[in-house]
């Protein structure tokens, strides 16, 4: 099967096990919308494990696949090429960066997949050393909201490898005053996994922003904290 092939059969593979039930219950997580067919988790993992074990089904057929794929409206069809991607994980190069990072130019517009790709991609970049913190040092300032809490969501398992957290302060100082929700959700969750292993630190760094940053951030980063702790980082009255 060529490439067209292989989307026409995944496309009608979809239509044809559609549940609404999915639908519905995924409509209440995403605030932009959700656009999907409605595939169940089970189904959808046993069709890529099919479509992998075509011939000639390699890294860089999957990629091509994958231009199609990631522009496209409906959750199954991002998530096919992400999993795929992630499968054959043993045939990345450093190149293999520069396709996924392509990707959030062409079609990454929800949490759940920019998650997907920081959590499971991403995570090993860095394992692997393909990429450093200075690779997606562009990314704090990209046009794409979701690329931008990327560049802070990826850290989140490498972070929790290191013993020195002042790097990933330092990095991602420059986006606490980002204007958009899904980033100050990213930088919150990225704090709060900083502050369960290393507290003082974590406190130092969340003070320095308390009475600018947006609470949002604060309102994450804080959730474990006692409601004494939480009480220091109360924004100031003028």
């Amino acid at each position: 099967m060529n490439i067209p092939e292989i989307i026409q059969d995944f496309r009608e593979f979809c239509e044809e096990n559609s549940d609404p039930a999915i639908i519905r219950k995924y409509s209440r997580y995403f605030k932009e919308g959700y656009h999907g067919w409605g595939l169940p988790p089970g189904k959808f993992e046993a069709k890529v494990t099919e479509l992998l074990a075509l011939p000639g089904m390699d890294l860089p057929t999957v990629l091509a696949l994958s231009e199609t794929m990631i522009p496209s409206s409906k959750y199954e069809e991002v998530s096919m090429a992400i999993l795929m991607t992630l499968k054959l994980q043993k045939q990345w190069t450093r190149e293999t960066f520069s396709a996924v990072e392509r990707w959030f130019s062409i079609g990454i517009t929800n949490w759940a997949h920019t998650d997907y790709i920081c959590g499971e991609i991403m995570s090993l970049f860095f394992k692997k050393g393909f990429i450093t913190m200075k690779s997606i040092g562009n990314w704090r300032s990209a046009t794409n909201k979701f690329q931008r809490r990327a560049a802070v969501v990826s850290l989140i398992k490498p972070m929790k490898l290191s013993s020195d957290f002042s790097p990933f302060f330092a990095f991602i100082a420059p986006m606490m005053h980002d204007p958009e929700r899904e980033v100050h959700q990213g930088l919150g969750w990225f704090l709060r996994e900083t502050w369960k292993k290393q507290p003082e630190p974590a406190e130092a760094f969340l003070m320095k922003y308390k009475n600018t940053a947006p609470r949002l951030i604060f309102q994450y980063a804080c959730e474990k904290m006692t409601p004494e702790g939480k009480q220091r980082f109360k924004r100031e009255k003028n």
